[in-house]
């Protein structure tokens, strides 16, 4: 069940929606992934213009998503959980799909350890 989240951007752009960034990407992984209400593990990587460098046809707003999470869900979930991001990134934040980019990152469980135990363990 175990979902980390990173969330890169530029730090004028993100810092004043981090609350509401986290409020949508946390719908979406209960929407999508199940994940409960009370286990929300995201962090912010807030840069500055000279250190996140991208391609010159994405904006300002160019956001990356990185969801790192325990192997085994679906290719058709895990597509559905991109999707739901694209869309909510667009309506809630004017975020184009051209300007998010998204990895989600699979990981055995034996290769956690969360609260002192090994993930395949828990």
């Amino acid at each position: 069940m175990m979902v980390q989240v990173k969330i890169y951007g530029l730090r004028d752009r993100l810092f004043p929606k981090i609350q509401s960034m986290s409020d949508t990407v946390h719908a979406c992984l209960m929407e999508t992934l199940n994940v409960p209400p009370d286990k929300r593990f995201h962090r912010f990587m807030t840069l500055e213009p000279e250190t996140f460098l991208y391609p010159d046809d994405r904006t300002e707003n160019y956001t990356i998503l990185e969801i790192s999470m325990f192997e085994g869900r679906t290719v058709e979930t895990k597509k559905r959980l991109i999707r739901l991001l694209f869309e909510r990134f667009q309506s809630d934040f004017d975020i184009a799909p051209l300007d998010l980019e998204i990895t989600l990152l699979e990981t055995p469980k034996a290769n956690w350890g969360v609260r002192g135990m090994l993930g395949d363990e828990l």
